[in-house]
Parts: C-alpha cells; sequence; structure tokens
C-alpha cells in the first residue's frame, strides 16, 4: 500500500511540470586583438646589373591572301531502303556557280511518319528549311524477334556423365563412436 501511494505521489508531481529557469543571457566583452607590428623587410639591392635584351630582328610573318574560287555547281543525290531494318531515308542537293543551294532529305521516323525537310541556302539568307511530315503517328513498339542462332552442339564428354562416380578408393578407418547409435521409433 505504501508503494502505490508513493507511485501516486510521483505522478501527481510529475503531472505538475516544472517551470523553465529563467537565466540572464550572458554579456561578454567584444574581443580586442593587438595589431601585429612587423617591420618592413628591407632586401639589399642586388650587385648584378639587369640583362638588356635586343629587339628581335626577324620580321613579323606575311601569309599570302588565300584566293577566293567561284562557287563550283554539283549535283548529287543517294537513297536508302531496308526493310528488315527499318531504314529507309535519302538526300538530294543541288549547286549552282553563284552559291545558292538547295535540297531535301527524308527520314523514316519510328513512329511510322516520314520526316521531309526541303532547304535553301546562300550567303544573303542562310540556311532556311522547310519541314514536313507524311503519314500518322503510331505507337512505336519495336518488334521482338528472337535469335535464329540454332543451339550449341557440344562434342560429348569423354567420361561418361550421368554415372560418373569418384575414383576408387579405400575407405578411411576410424573408430567407433564411443557412445551408442540412436534408436529412433519406427511409428509417429
Amino acid at each position: 500500500m505504501k508503494v502505490f501511494i508513493l507511485a501516486a505521489l510521483v505522478v501527481v508531481v510529475a503531472s505538475q511540470g516544472y517551470p523553465k529557469p529563467q537565466y540572464p543571457k550572458p554579456q561578454y566583452p567584444k574581443p580586442q586583438y593587438p595589431t601585429p607590428a612587423y617591420p618592413a623587410p628591407a632586401y639589399p639591392t642586388p650587385a648584378y646589373k639587369a640583362p638588356a635584351y635586343p629587339a628581335p630582328a626577324y620580321p613579323s610573318p606575311a601569309y599570302a591572301k588565300t584566293p577566293e574560287y567561284a562557287p563550283m555547281p554539283y549535283n548529287f543525290n543517294w537513297a536508302v531502303k531496308d526493310d528488315p531494318s527499318y531504314n529507309d531515308y535519302a538526300h538530294q542537293e543541288t549547286a549552282d556557280d553563284k552559291g545558292y543551294v538547295t535540297g531535301s532529305y527524308r527520314t523514316l521516323l519510328p513512329d511510322g511518319r516520314t520526316q521531309i525537310v526541303d532547304y535553301k541556302a546562300d550567303d544573303y539568307t542562310g540556311y532556311v528549311a522547310d519541314v514536313k511530315y507524311e503519314g500518322e503517328a503510331k505507337e512505336y513498339k519495336p518488334a521482338y524477334k528472337p535469335a535464329g542462332y540454332p543451339s550449341p552442339a557440344y562434342p560429348s564428354p569423354s567420361y561418361p556423365s550421368p554415372s560418373y562416380s569418384a575414383p576408387k578408393y579405400p575407405s578411411p578407418a576410424y573408430p567407433s563412436p564411443a557412445y551408442p547409435a540412436p534408436k529412433y521409433p519406427t511409428k509417429y
């Protein structure tokens, strides 16, 4: 009973809580550090005369101006269409003797559309491209194709595989244990 009363008293006192102590904030004096006073370094003047180098005697390089040639007209085109690898693209370009270049290229995109870019380029307007798409976009799902390799044909092993046994060695001779062998019940 005394223990019960003591425990009840401890609970009542603990539930009331203690007021938080009010300590004044400590006031520290501002630290004052003395300024170090080092003497200025005094170096002796060198005993030798500073070397005097002559100005370079070679002329600055003069490069010949690169000749500017008139633009060379050309025309080329190429195309790739490989259905098994889904590669289908082409490029065509023409240039005249005034530096005006026109061309186009097309690419089969993974979503099934064909992207066609027609472009013009010259020294005045720069590169101007017109991009168009043909076809309708479909969700891209790469076709899974298992590898078409045959199963490997290994040579048969030189040892008998299913009934392989270890070499015949004589059984080790251990002494019989000092304790009796356990006897397990036959029925549970």
